[in-house]
């Protein structure tokens, strides 16, 4: 059994700007970069945008991203536009199906700042570490960002 991905959840999502002819920015990848951005502590749009710029190489691996990453305005005016209710029934859908394929198994997440890891010298911030595994699944994932 395998989880969908958000893209196959969120396919049934009607764009709400399909009346207009050209649009910079594909819905399918705002919605991606929404929710990762979320899941990483982005709470405004412009933490979105932020996170979107600064995970553009990773993002642009598995997303289109035909003019890089949408302004926090854009974000904002197209997220208003969209069908809550149904924005809803996609997200409960994907959820479920990772629920399931986890067993409902609560993965823990563990974050750390390592100490004495900065140099003022050369302006380099602290190494900050974030680990989560699921052994159910065999899954463990590794972060480490210098800001």
């Amino acid at each position: 059994m395998r989880a969908g991905t958000i893209m196959e959840h969120f396919s049934e999502l009607d764009d709400p700007r399909a009346h207009i002819l050209k649009n910079r920015h594909k819905l399918m990848d705002m919605i991606v970069i929404a929710i990762c951005g979320v899941i990483c502590g982005a709470d405004d749009w412009v933490g979105i945008t932020d996170f979107g710029k600064a995970k553009m190489e990773w993002l642009s691996s598995f997303l289109e991203l035909p003019n890089g990453i949408p302004s926090h305005d854009t974000f904002s005016r197209v997220f208003a536009l969209i069908n809550p209710k149904k924005f809803q029934e996609c997200f409960v859908s994907w959820i479920q199906s990772v629920a399931k394929i986890s067993e409902g198994e609560i993965v823990p997440i563990d974050g750390k700042t390592l100490r004495r890891s900065h140099d003022l010298r050369s302006n380099t911030a602290a190494i900050h570490m974030v680990s989560a595994w699921a052994d159910g699944c065999r899954l463990v994932l590794k972060a480490s960002e210098n800001r």
